[in-house]
């Protein structure tokens, strides 16, 4: 199952990156990944990526998360599984990639390498991930055609911080939790709330399908649909 959170300080006015905030995000998704806790920050401050490990694919400690290229630009949070990712592992290969473990989280590394944020259109599977790109200054958010992977969110327009539940966020806690009208009409007319609208005001669910792009020092983008059942 697994379960992550990432925080990204992307304005200037923004503080440090909360070490303390990511570990109760992290403890509060215990029962997801009962294999192992990751956690890094960056030296900067300016991005960290928790992870708690249910293994299944690779058993060893070459596929611990978060996990990061041999040299360090990009790394990744990841909850899921790519069924295609042997495929798309051979074609890597062919192309010069070299892979240290037998996950597919690695997969999705080499594979943003390759193709950037166009990556995800390739990916046959249940996903949901969190990816920062040292390079571009970026952190990706993305989630699966179906959203059959959760992905929730906050952004308070110097912060962004992701998790893979709600409550993830709300232990870590500084979110408006006033109700959302949107999210409780929702519930009760159609028995869920539908996204990407949740039951606080302060949190939202990223649409199935969709990723979202954030760079340091710019705007918050609108999430971008890759994918549309209609």
């Amino acid at each position: 199952m697994c379960g992550f959170a990432a925080e990204f300080s992307y304005s200037r006015s923004a503080p440090p990156v909360s070490a303390s905030r990511l570990q109760k995000a992290s403890a509060a998704m215990t029962v997801r990944g009962p294999d192992g806790a990751g956690e890094w920050i960056s030296a900067d401050g300016c991005v960290g990526l928790v992870h708690r490990r249910l293994a299944i694919l690779d058993l060893s400690e070459s596929g611990a998360q978060p996990m990061a290229t041999s040299d360090g630009s990009i790394r990744i949070v990841f909850n899921g599984e790519i069924y295609n990712f042997r495929e798309l592992r051979a074609q890597l290969e062919r192309k010069g990639y070299r892979f240290r473990s037998q996950s597919d989280t690695e997969v999705l590394l080499h594979l943003y390498q390759e193709c950037g944020r166009g990556m995800v259109r390739q990916l046959r599977g249940m996903f949901a991930f969190a990816l920062w790109d040292a390079r571009a200054r970026g952190v990706l958010l993305a989630r699966d055609p179906f959203g059959i992977k959760p992905l929730y969110y906050v952004d308070d327009g110097a912060c962004l911080r992701a998790a893979s539940q709600v409550k993830a966020l709300l232990a870590a806690g500084d979110i408006d939790t006033s109700p959302s009208a949107a999210g409780h009409v929702g519930f009760f007319v159609w028995g869920h709330v539908p996204e990407p609208w949740t039951l606080y005001k302060g949190i939202r669910a990223l649409p199935a399908g969709t990723t979202l792009w954030i760079e340091q020092h710019g705007r918050m983008a609108q999430p971008e649909t890759y994918f549309d059942l209609t």
